[in-house]
């Protein structure tokens, strides 16, 4: 017990206070936390203007619509600093896919109106036909009370389509100008749809049409892929003024940061070659994983 106490004698408050580090700690910043985070870009094929509630089954009632003002749906945080504010439109419903008879007489269908699409550049139609009444996009010149025709049926001799008729690549003749192309048979058209674009037919070989699009490259795609005859409407749209900052901002566009650069010229224009022309061939089926059996004895 002597010894003990002894022990507890040398003991000081002091030595162990000079050997207590005390560290301040820094307060995060939120520059360091981004590092961090998974902010989604843009470009990566999703649209941050807005969300477009679709029901279970077609219908051309006028959908609702959920402006994201360049906001990310899931995160809230912003990704496009152009988009924001604007006038709500009810969003048309466009039925991609121009389906008509493989053999026979085509399907004919009548304009019932044609109507502007706030959601859209280029107007869209309501077409009938039977007991359907669907939305399409409008040609340059189409008007209420037209007839338009489709089929799928490639004949001998390329036919005479008018403004609106939708056909496979094979039956139209080289020269037509067309909108809404099918990249592969089948699938929903998801080509040529901005206001006043138009692609031509160029040449066909073999069972390849070639398509010039309005970036003016060419690609070759299967004679059986549906266009519609004629050029998208609204072909005044790129050439309209805008006209003040007030129309600006009711198209959905915020303001730019007004920061003027001097176009020196230093770096020139660049006047590039075209690229050569592409082949769309059809997606490559999955390989079916071979089949295995055991057989116990």
């Amino acid at each position: 017990m002597a010894n003990l106490a002894k022990l507890f004698q040398r003991l000081s408050l002091a030595s162990v206070a000079k050997d207590v580090r005390y560290t301040a700690v820094r307060p995060i910043s939120l520059e360091s936390l981004e590092r961090f985070l998974n902010k989604p870009k843009p470009g990566t094929g999703k649209s941050y203007r807005r969300i477009v509630h679709y029901p279970e089954e077609y219908t051309i009632e006028p959908l609702r619509v959920t402006n994201l003002a360049g906001r990310d749906p899931e995160t809230g945080r912003l990704v496009a600093k152009g988009i924001g504010g604007g006038i709500k439109h009810k969003y048309h419903w466009i039925k991609w896919v121009r389906d008509g008879p493989s053999e026979g007489e085509p399907q004919i269908e009548k304009v019932i109106q044609v109507l502007d699409d706030g959601c859209r550049t280029a107007k869209v139609a309501l077409v009938a036909v039977g007991n359907e009444m669907k939305y399409i996009l409008a040609t340059e010149n189409m008007k209420a009370g037209d007839l338009i025709k489709t089929s799928r049926f490639i004949p001998r001799i390329p036919v005479r389509a008018n403004e609106g008729d939708a056909y496979p690549l094979g039956a139209l003749q080289v020269g037509t100008l067309i909108h809404c192309l099918e990249k592969y048979p089948g699938q929903p058209c998801h080509l040529i749809h901005s206001a006043g674009s138009y692609g031509t037919i160029l040449r066909k070989f073999g069972d390849l049409v070639v398509v010039q699009l309005p970036s003016k490259q060419e690609f070759a795609f299967q004679q059986t892929c549906m266009a519609t005859v004629g050029r998208v409407s609204n072909i005044a749209h790129s050439k309209t003024p805008i006209g003040s900052a007030q129309k600006n901002r009711e198209l959905g566009n915020r303001p730019r940061s007004g920061l003027w650069h001097r176009k020196d010229g230093r770096h020139g224009r660049k006047v590039r070659r075209l690229p050569p022309m592409r082949v769309i061939a059809p997606p490559a089926e999955k390989a079916t994983p071979p089949l295995k059996l055991t057989l116990k004895l």
